[in-house]
Parts: C-alpha cells; structure tokens; sequence
C-alpha cells in the first residue's frame, strides 16, 4: 500500500505488440478452412526486401521454448526471439479495402518502408 495515497501500487505490463481482433478473426477463419486447430500464426522477420528486413506469416502446428506466444480470440500468434525484437510495440491488422485483403504491421520500430509496406529498415 502507498502510504501517501492509500492505494495500492501496481505495475501494469503492456502487451508487447498489439494483435486485432480484425487479424485474429481472420485467422481464425483460415484455421477453420484449413481443419487444423492445432494451427497458429507464425510471424517472423527476415533479411530482404526493398529496405533491408521484410515480414512474413505462416502456419505452424509448432511452438518452440524460446517463442513469444499471445492469445486472442482462441487464436495462438508466434513469433521467434529473433523478430520479436524487430516487432516490439508493433501492431498486427487485417484490412480489406479497395485495393485488396491483406494483413498489416504498423511498426514504430521501422524507420522506413518500401512502397508495398512489406518490407522495412530499423
């Protein structure tokens, strides 16, 4: 208890990235159509692309000891320690507009972006 206040002091963590509910439906829908709950969704970094680093997604039935996990919606995101220190504080969102569906990474961390918003630089 804070003897000045009276109130008790917690820290509250912030989640290390945001992962919308947006992004989790539609994963969701993908594991779905796929018949495998067993499924998450794989985030990584990796050399390339037009500014030096560039995102990807894929599905994997596995999580290894040294994974980040986070949980919404019933749906598992991983991501390995290698990216996770490039996606640090980013944002994961699925959009459908006009010119297409496509998951998003809004990463403060990126000091530039190539025109398709795939790839970046830190």
């Amino acid at each position: 208890m804070n003897a000045i206040t009276g109130t008790n002091s917690v820290t509250e963590m912030q989640a290390p990235l945001i992962f919308t509910d947006s992004a989790a439906s539609k994963v969701k829908k993908l594991i779905e159509e796929e018949g495998n709950n067993d499924l998450k969704l794989r985030v990584f970094v990796s050399g390339g692309g037009c500014s030096g680093f560039k995102y990807g997604f894929t599905f994997d039935e596995l999580i290894n000891e040294d994974d980040t996990v986070m949980e919404k919606n019933g749906v598992k995101l991983v991501i390995d320690p290698m990216s996770f220190q490039y996606l640090v504080g980013s944002e994961i969102d699925y959009q459908e507009n006009l010119q297409g569906a496509q998951f998003i990474i809004k990463n403060p961390g990126a000091t530039s972006t190539c025109g398709c918003g795939s790839s970046f630089s830190a």
